[in-house]
């Protein structure tokens, strides 16, 4: 059957499981409230999808929003948050949001903090277990990291849902990225096989913007707000010497977003190297050639690298770290190395500074923009939970929020379209069009 890119496709299970009839009238006073046959209709493209072609997908969404019946009764429900994986900017604040919410709002008897990751849940470790009130969440959106600290790493769903029993406690607010979106799904399936009612929620968070089905993952602003300082001062840099080289890592395992964004954003980067792209150093093509054509022409330049760009320029090791990602090899190091070896070769001087701001970008408060989007995101999600919504994130898909099955979340990680209008911008912006593969060929016939 021939493709329509405007006929309606179902391509997607968007169903929200639920544990059970919301009978008990909600105690929110002066709300308007959604019900659960309203859906909203995004049109999807296909960063949202993962697709590999151009197909334009209309998916019905469940709406987020509060619900004029609750599952659970608020004074009788214990809640616990639980944060996992990476810092990122916004993380207290969405803990935040959550507790005043489930506090003010809906008057719940408790909200527990577990703390350090899912090893909290573990007796083994030994973490404590904290009250989380009001009080004592007040401030702590003006501090960047987590409260309630994280860990990485897959602990055993049994012994987590062992815990959740021992506790009492009738929902899980789960903060995380992909691999904890995935431990969700193991720790609902345990609930299930048990057939005891807790609710898990969650919040998807990645400062590299890559889960799948979220448009903009909170703390995205904030770190490329740091990042462009970083840029800035590699710029300013490169400017103080002839030939001077800036060269700026920034965070992007399998995504370039942040590298991408801060460069349109400044508009001082001339090359910009992200994961889905490939390049070669050597050759008239090559970066090392492209670069001293650069430092010729205008005796400077700015270099902004994801830590994930150029990965088939290393040996792969098959190592991976406590999350199961690969370990990636320090590409940075691998240019620099390259980078002397070029110009000693063909007898340039140069000076090259290099800034890694990393965990400076990760750990910073959020921004206003971010605060705002993690307020939302705590309200939604003990509005869905109260529900009796279960084994689903909430999520800003464009400019909509909704409720997605865990499932969707975890089909795909998000990256950057290489042959889209944003990646021509990107490269208009670097003006790095000299480094040009098959994926920019396709791009400048569009």
């Amino acid at each position: 059957m021939a493709k329509n890119s405007t006929e309606k496709k179902e391509l997607l299970n968007t169903e929200i499981a639920v544990l059970g009839k919301a009978k008990i009238p909600s105690p929110l006073k002066r709300c308007y409230f959604i019900d659960d046959n309203d859906r909203t209709l995004v049109n999807l493209a296909e960063e949202d999808m993962g697709l590999t072609d151009d197909r334009t997908v209309y998916q019905e969404f469940e709406k987020s929003g509060p619900r004029a019946f609750t599952y659970f009764d608020p004074s009788k429900t214990k809640c616990a948050v639980v944060t996992c994986g990476g810092l990122c900017p916004g993380l207290n604040d969405v803990i935040r949001s959550i507790v005043l919410e489930a506090h003010y709002l809906y008057k719940v008897s408790s909200v527990l903090g577990v703390k350090f990751g899912l090893q909290g849940f573990i007796p083994k470790y030994g973490h404590d277990v904290v009250e989380l009130t009001a009080d004592k969440v007040a401030n702590i959106h003006q501090f960047g990291g987590t409260m309630l600290g994280s860990s990485r790493g897959p602990q055993d769903p049994e012994e987590i849902v062992d815990a959740l029993e021992r506790m009492n406690i009738s929902v899980l607010f789960m903060i995380g990225g992909d691999g904890t979106m995935r431990a969700a799904q193991k720790i609902v399936k345990e609930i299930n096989k048990r057939n005891v009612r807790i609710s898990i929620i969650g919040i998807p968070k990645t400062i590299d913007n890559d889960i799948g089905f979220v448009t903009k993952s909170f703390g995205f602003d904030t770190a490329v707000d740091k990042a462009t300082e970083a840029i800035q001062s590699a710029h300013v840099e490169s400017l103080g010497v002839v030939n001077g080289i800036g060269l700026v890592k920034l965070m992007g395992r399998e995504s370039g977003f942040i590298a991408a964004q801060a460069t349109l954003a400044l508009k001082d980067v001339n090359f910009v190297l992200v994961p889905e792209h490939a390049f070669e150093f050597d050759g008239e093509y090559g970066l090392l050639r492209s670069l001293e054509k650069r430092l010729d022409e205008r005796q400077h330049a700015v270099i902004v690298c994801a830590e994930g760009a150029g990965q088939e320029q290393c040996e792969y090791t098959g190592e991976k770290d406590a999350s199961g990602n690969p370990i990636l090899c320090d590409v940075c190091t691998l240019l620099i190395r390259k980078v002397k070896e070029h110009f000693k070769e063909v007898g340039k001087d140069f000076t090259l500074k290099f800034i890694d701001p990393s965990y400076i970008i990760r750990s910073v408060p959020a921004n206003a923009n971010d605060c705002v989007y993690c307020g939302f995101l705590g309200q939604h999600a003990v509005h869905a939970a109260m529900a009796g919504k279960t084994d689903m994130v909430v999520s800003r898909l464009q400019a909509r929020y909704v409720h997605l099955p865990l499932d969707l979340v975890t089909l795909k990680r998000k990256k950057l379209n290489v042959k889209s209008d944003y990646w021509r911008a990107v490269l208009e912006s670097t003006g790095q069009g000299h480094l040009r593969n098959d994926m920019e060929k396709d791009i400048c016939q569009l």
